[in-house]
């Protein structure tokens, strides 16, 4: 990732370009030398490009969630889209952060551990100006955050992080729950700085307001299921033949399943006050005529007709017609 700047340190450069102590065109001279990044032997990287890979595509899918569900949700035009997916430790992540800042704590369950879900401060106004009837405008001076506000932006980061199971549930099936929200990336330390994460950042652009949001996912919450986070495992899509004895299985398990069966001899309709007066031996009349069919219901669906009789003196009904699902 390289080195990562604070925000303190990014004022100090905008400064120091308006009063002219940096050369722009020193800054573009040195761009263009050769880049070269640094790699530490003693801390080797614990996501492969197998994983990383995996995790892009996974929030490929949940960045398409989240684009439309904020798009109805704010009745306005919102993108989001996945710009890289890179690992670094949990200190240089935690010192790109400047404050406010919404920093949601998120417990992964069924996996040990806990992930960031950082939403940038212009985003966040945002939408809590949209959502209060507003133009989704930020605001031009970063402040902190209310508490009205803070509550605002808690639900729809929950609804937010509900939208991560289903592009997650070709891994696992995943129960994410918001724990906390910190407006300060110092009391939001879940892990060891030294401790490698895997950093996923999304471009979002709320109307005409763009900012980033960063999903940060320590190694040590994945790695049960580190094996799972492959390409070969993501499209294996080839399906086991169903055997013969799959299939009488199957069919004997059908063939053994109770199913509710009644008849409806006919109907009648009484007021409350006639009901109250029922007496014992009392003759209600029925809806349905003497030669008429009865209905046969399946559970209740309507299935057959049938003709009321007698067998081996035991009262019964013989089907006269299967009302076929066409002929519903």
């Amino acid at each position: 990732m390289g080195d990562i700047l604070s925000q303190n340190e990014i004022d100090e450069l905008l400064r120091a370009l308006n009063t002219g102590e940096i050369d722009v065109q020193q800054m573009q001279t040195t761009t263009q030398e050769k880049k070269i990044k640094s790699h530490d032997f003693r801390r080797p990287s614990k996501f492969a490009k197998d994983h990383l890979k995996t995790l892009h595509i996974i929030h490929e899918s949940y960045s398409r969630l989240v684009t439309n569900f904020l798009s109805g949700y704010l009745r306005t035009l919102v993108q989001v889209d996945v710009i890289s997916v890179e690992p670094l430790s949990y200190y240089e992540f935690n010192n790109s952060i400047s404050n406010p800042v919404i920093l949601s704590v998120v417990d992964f369950t069924p996996l040990s551990g806990s992930i960031i879900f950082e939403l940038a401060p212009n985003i966040s106004f945002a939408l809590i100006d949209r959502i209060l009837g507003g133009r989704g405008s930020s605001i031009e001076r970063v402040r902190g955050f209310t508490e009205i506000e803070l509550a605002i932006i808690e639900r729809i980061i929950i609804q937010m992080l509900n939208l991560m199971r289903e592009p997650w549930e070709n891994v696992i099936a995943i129960r994410p729950r918001l724990e906390k929200i910190e407006t300060n990336a110092q009391f939001a330390q879940i892990i060891s700085p030294n401790e490698i994460v895997a950093l996923v950042t999304l471009s979002a652009r709320v109307g005409e307001v763009e900012g980033m949001i960063n999903i940060c996912i320590p190694h040590m919450v994945v790695e049960p299921i580190v094996s799972k986070l492959s390409t070969k495992f993501w499209f294996s899509t080839v399906e086991k033949e169903a055997t013969q004895e799959i299939k009488e299985n199957i069919e004997y398990k059908i063939e053994q399943t109770v199913v509710p069966l009644k008849v409806v001899l006919g109907r009648s309709t009484l007021t409350v006050s006639e009901f109250i007066e029922l007496q014992q031996g009392d003759v209600l009349g029925l809806d349905s005529g003497v030669n008429g069919n009865l209905e046969v219901l399946v559970g209740d669906i309507l299935k057959f007709y049938a003709k009321p009789g007698v067998k081996k003196n035991k009262v019964a009904i013989k089907i006269i017609d299967v009302l076929r699902r066409e002929d519903e």
